[in-house]
């Protein structure tokens, strides 16, 4: 099996890098082509030098990380949000349909409007509320041109490298005695780590047992870890974890205070309920999936408390 990975900037990207390569030939693009093989483009604001790199590799699978996550500048840079979320998705799924290829795509909780307490489902109704939403919602459309598609819905991802919410309240712990944190908006934090895992998984299955895989898997799943919480009682337990893990580490912040969503207002609107019902992904693939505690404080026991 070829592997085709774009995005390995990002986080998730990153852990692909890992989780993937037990399963085949890797072959990795990053956004500069002076490191890539064959100095081929991952440059996702380049699409028909993109489409001639999926020509040229040829891949069984495509596995595309990239997107544009600067959810409020995409209020002000639409285009540009759409070319990286929508339209260069739209050359992949082209290509790998051209080629009988596999396109594995993230998404995110931003396609809903966020009302309720439920977890959204699969199937719901969305209605994004922001430039990002719409984008990736554009984008999940595009992706679907492609017969084999696998799209991963996720939210609240964090890993131990590069920056996160966790580090930046345990940054903040470290300079202010008083944190406001927002506790009107629910989700569940879930680890790249965790993503990436997921998907190799899913993409063994796919491709075990028939030629060009079984594409009675293909569609849409919801990927987060399992349980709830707000942003606040996430900084609270960040916090909590980090005193006890290193109680030598300089934590001033005496009081974590809840405050609305209103407290903090953003260029783009963001959702209440991110709560993802990942019971299609669990029983389709065989999975349980843990609890997001249990993630956060791996990733806490990781990171460098010194520099964040």
């Amino acid at each position: 099996m070829k592997i085709l990975l774009l995005g390995t900037d990002g986080q998730v990207g990153w852990e692909l890098q890992r989780s993937l390569a037990p399963l085949g030939e890797l072959v990795v693009m990053g956004l500069d082509r002076a490191t890539n093989p064959g100095g081929l483009s991952g440059d996702f604001t380049q699409l028909d030098a993109l489409a001639e790199t999926v020509r040229t590799v040829r891949p069984d699978v495509i596995v595309n990380a990239a997107a544009h996550t600067a959810v409020d500048k995409a209020e002000s840079e639409p285009d540009f949000a759409r070319l990286l979320n929508a339209l260069a998705p739209g050359v992949l799924a082209d290509e790998a349909q051209k080629l009988g290829a596999w396109l594995v795509h993230y998404s995110t909780d931003y396609v809903f409007d966020g009302s309720g307490e439920q977890p959204w489902k699969e199937g719901d109704a969305t209605g994004p509320l922001s430039v990002y939403g719409q984008t990736k919602l554009e984008g999940e459309q595009a992706v679907m041109r492609c017969e084999r598609h696998l799209i991963f819905r996720t939210s609240w991802v964090y890993a131990a490298r590069g920056g996160n919410f966790a580090k930046t309240m345990l940054r903040l712990a470290k300079e202010r005695e008083t944190l406001q944190v927002i506790d009107d908006q629910f989700g569940a934090p879930t680890g790249a780590d965790l993503i990436a895992d997921v998907t190799a998984h899913a993409i063994r299955q796919v491709m075990v047992g028939k030629v060009g895989g079984d594409t009675a898997l293909a569609g849409i799943y919801h990927l987060v870890a399992s349980g709830v919480t707000t942003w606040h009682a996430y900084a609270k337990q960040v916090v909590a974890l980090a005193k006890s893990a290193q109680p030598a580490i300089n934590i001033v912040a005496n009081e974590i205070k809840a405050v609305p969503t209103s407290a903090f207002p953003t260029p783009a609107k963001r959702p209440h309920n991110s709560r993802l019902d990942t019971t299609k992904l669990q029983t389709t693939f065989g999975l349980q999936l843990p609890h997001w505690q249990a993630g956060v404080t791996r990733m806490l026991n990781e990171i460098d408390y010194g520099r964040n």
